[in-house]
C-alpha cells in the first residue's frame, strides 16, 4: 500500500476514532452535572464559543454517533484523496460553519459532526464542479449519488425539533 494512501486512511480512522473514544469518556457522564455535551455550540453566549471547535466531537447519544460515522468516514476519505490539504478543509469548514452558527442559531447546545459532513458535501461537490479535474469530478458525483438527496431534507426545519437543521444548512453554505 502507498505511504500516502496508509497516511491518509490513518488520518481519517483516527479522526473518527477521537470522536468515538469522546464519545465512550462521555457515556457514563451524560445523565450527570459533568456531561461533556455541556460543551457543545450555544449561540451567542460566550461560554458557547468553545462549542464550536468541539461540536463535532460530542453526540447525543449511540444513535447520533453512528448516524454520523459512516458519512464522515467516506466524505473524509474523498476528501484525503482528492484534495491536496485536506486538514485545512476541515479547520475551515469547522470554524466557517461553528461562527455562522454561533451567530445565527436556536439558542439550544447543538452537538455533532453534522454541521462537517454538510460542509464536506457541499465542498466536494463545488470542488468537481469548478475545479473540472477528473478526480474531483469524480468524487463530487459519487458524494451527489451518496447524500445528495436524503442530506437535502436535514437542511429543512421540518428534519425535526432534535436535530441542528440550521447547523447543517450553515455547514452546507461553509462548504
Amino acid at each position: 500500500m502507498n505511504l500516502q494512501v496508509k497516511k491518509n486512511l490513518v488520518s481519517v480512522l483516527a479522526f473518527v476514532g477521537f470522536i468515538w473514544l469522546v464519545y465512550l469518556i462521555n457515556l457514563p457522564l451524560q445523565y450527570g452535572e459533568y456531561n461533556l455535551n455541556r460543551f457543545g455550540l450555544e449561540p451567542r453566549a460566550l461560554q458557547g464559543l468553545v462549542g464550536i471547535f468541539t461540536m463535532p466531537f460530542l453526540h447525543d447519544g449511540l444513535n447520533h454517533l453512528l448516524g454520523n460515522t459512516v458519512p464522515l468516514v467516506v466524505l473524509l476519505l474523498m476528501l484525503a484523496f482528492t484534495r491536496p490539504n485536506p486538514k485545512r478543509v476541515i479547520v475551515c469548514l469547522t470554524v466557517m460553519s461553528g461562527v455562522m452558527l454561533w451567530m445565527l442559531g436556536r439558542p439550544k447546545i447543538h452537538v455533532g459532526a453534522s454541521a462537517l459532513i454538510y460542509g464536506l458535501t457541499a465542498y466536494l461537490m463545488a470542488v468537481g464542479f469548478y475545479e473540472r479535474k477528473v478526480a474531483s469530478a469524480v468524487a463530487a458525483i459519487l458524494v451527489g449519488v451518496l447524500y445528495g438527496g436524503t442530506l437535502f431534507w436535514g437542511l429543512l426545519p421540518t428534519a425535526g425539533a432534535h436535530v441542528s437543521w440550521e447547523g447543517h444548512l450553515l455547514g452546507a453554505i461553509a462548504g
